[in-house]
């Protein structure tokens, strides 16, 4: 699922930064044609700004370098250089070609949404990227949070969202047993329709760690998408998400 005019983005942190998200995708979709693959979203961390031609600036632009040369092989990256702490997820279907454009794309356009600030995080479909001046490794993020749905709502609620519920739960609990911490799958619904989804952590986080988180963010599915077609909850440290068609390019 895409931004576009069928869908919504909104973060529980307050009612004026969802009106300004909601800006940003109305932004987004009129200006498609000029930016083909926008962030999904973004957060500027309010812990401090550093200098320009400052040691962490030079940290920083090494760290973002080596993410991107470590990050593809493997769909995860995880650096630190002096102060200066950062990881790259990428999407567990995603080729090694896309993994490498997605987190270069997002390096350069988080630099450029959060010129000075010591912390940040990005999202595409394919890829997160986040930095800090402090260590998070290791640490369930549950700060950096959005949710993205599909507005058109389905005939049976209470069916759908009982089998979403545990599409999602048993992948959550494959993924936190899974070297990647990812899982992918579906269900079926009704006699002829099928629910897919995917369930993915950091790999930072513990097999325990991303277990909780996962479930976590299903506990919030009530709240964002009751109902609804399709939806996500993505984290600084995990993202789930479910669709009624196949979004994946491979199982």
């Amino acid at each position: 699922m895409s931004s576009s005019s069928s869908s919504i983005i909104f973060t529980p942190k307050t009612l004026i930064l969802l009106i300004n998200t909601l800006l940003l995708l109305l932004v987004q979709t009129c200006h498609g044609a000029a930016n083909d693959n926008p962030p999904l979203f973004h957060f500027c961390s309010n812990t401090g700004n550093y200098t320009p031609y400052t040691p962490y600036e030079s940290n920083l632009k090494i760290l973002i370098n080596s993410l991107i040369y470590k990050t593809p092989s493997t769909g995860f990256g995880q650096f630190q250089n002096q102060q200066a702490y950062g990881l790259a997820l990428c999407r567990g279907d995603a080729s090694v070609g896309d993994c490498k454009t997605c987190v270069t794309d997002a390096a350069k356009e988080l630099r450029s949404l959060c010129p000075y600030n010591k912390g940040a995080v990005i999202w595409y479909d394919n890829c997160e990227v986040k930095y800090s001046d402090t260590d998070f490794f290791g640490q369930v993020d549950n700060t950096n949070k959005f949710y993205l749905l599909n507005v058109q709502n389905v005939s049976d609620a209470a069916t759908f969202n009982y089998v979403v519920k545990e599409l999602l739960s048993l992948l959550a609990s494959k993924a936190s047993e899974d070297p990647r911490l990812y899982a992918s799958g579906d269900l079926k619904v009704g006699e002829c329709e099928r629910v897919y989804g995917l369930a993915q952590c950091t790999r930072d986080l513990s097999s325990v760690d991303c277990n909780k988180c996962l479930h976590d963010a299903i506990h919030q599915l009530p709240s964002c998408c009751d109902g609804k077609q399709g939806g996500r909850v993505v984290g600084g440290s995990c993202n789930i998400r479910y669709e009624i068609y196949p979004f994946l390019s491979k199982p």
